[in-house]
């Protein structure tokens, strides 16, 4: 009993050592209570139909999750809270009148095929929510990109193409609607007031650093400025921003824990990387958005970005060259 007490004393492991009360429940409640104001406003813009389609993905994530975890005899985790945020990003980038069982479906994906295939949370190499939500896209484009609505009794209808497709055709965006979301789109992304003060909350409580977000989209902004074929209009440019799902994309995607890199510089490459990427995609692809393909790709190439930005420890790489040199010049002045 004493030396097993004495060897617990005597526990050695790595540095840092850091003792924090911060765990995986709490960042994922963090995400949720951010994204609630996004969630909220869709509910009341779309009406039941947005209610719905959040409530049923959710459950889909959570159910999926727990199923596959007791059939394959693994530890529950279902109560860490990150199949409910899962559900919840991909339940936001719906449109509001999408068939119910598509979202379900898609969160069948991103919990099993892409998260537990893998290891469970912490494995995935992709971000789950956005790659079931590019599985949706190529497999029910139609439904995907239909963002026709029924409002509220006493809100008026919009119906139509979404402002960034109305801007690729040379057509102009209202910057106000676009920022307190009287728009077309998806449940989540729509009002951009909304999703800055969920983004503020998670910047407060110190769960995403700024660094990725703001490489994100002043690099998305100098691009428009650069190739949208309008010059450095700051009205277009704001537009730009506004529109879609940058806002959405950069601070409650683009910072997952797991799938960007954890250094600082390697976070502001990888905001940098996603940013060029949505602008090919926004000025020279085929769609008027490219978010999510943009940030998916960024998750793949996110151990290179890693890899290369990892400070080299010294006595290793160069520095042992320098160490080196120095010693034999130190040695050859004695002499």
């Amino acid at each position: 009993m004493a030396l097993n007490e004495d060897k617990k004393l005597r526990h050695v492991s790595s540095s840092p050592h850091v003792r924090a009360s911060v765990t995986t429940q709490k960042i994922m409640i963090d995400v949720a209570i951010a994204m609630l104001p996004a969630t909220l406003f869709g509910i009341y813009r779309f009406g039941i139909s947005a209610l719905l389609t959040v409530v049923l993905t959710v459950a889909a994530a959570v159910v999926s999750e727990y199923l596959y975890e007791y059939l394959m005899k693994r530890p529950i985790t279902v109560m860490d809270g990150s199949a409910v945020v899962t559900g919840m990003i991909l339940a936001l980038n719906m449109p509001p009148e999408i068939p119910y069982w598509i979202p379900m479906l898609g969160a069948v994906f991103a919990i099993i095929v892409v998260k537990q295939l893998y290891g469970g949370i912490g494995q995935n190499f992709m971000n789950p929510a956005l790659a079931a939500r590019c599985f949706l896209l190529i497999s029910f484009s139609r439904a995907m990109t239909d963002f026709s609505a029924s409002f509220p009794e006493g809100v008026d209808a919009v119906s139509g193409a979404t402002p960034l497709a109305v801007m690729k055709a040379g057509g102009e965006a209202s910057l106000s609607d676009l920022f307190f979301g009287n728009i077309p789109g998806t449940i989540g992304e729509i009002s951009v007031l909304m999703l800055l003060i969920g983004a503020a909350y998670l910047l407060i409580r110190g769960v995403i650093s700024i660094r990725i977000p703001a490489a994100y989209i002043l690099t998305v902004a100098i691009f428009m400025g650069l190739f949208g074929g309008r010059g450095f209009d700051p009205y277009y440019i704001a537009c730009q921003v506004c529109g879609g799902g940058l806002i959405f994309g950069a601070f409650f995607m683009a910072t997952d824990y797991v799938t960007t890199p954890i250094t600082p510089l390697g976070q502001i490459i990888f905001g940098v990387v996603i940013g060029l990427l949505t602008g090919v995609f926004r000025v020279f692809g085929a769609s008027a958005e490219g978010v999510s393909y943009a940030i998916i790709i960024g998750n793949i190439i996110s151990p290179l970005i890693e890899r290369a930005t990892v400070p080299t420890p010294f006595g290793k790489g160069r520095y042992a060259e320098i160490t080196k040199k120095l010693m034999n010049e130190n040695k050859g002045g004695g002499r």
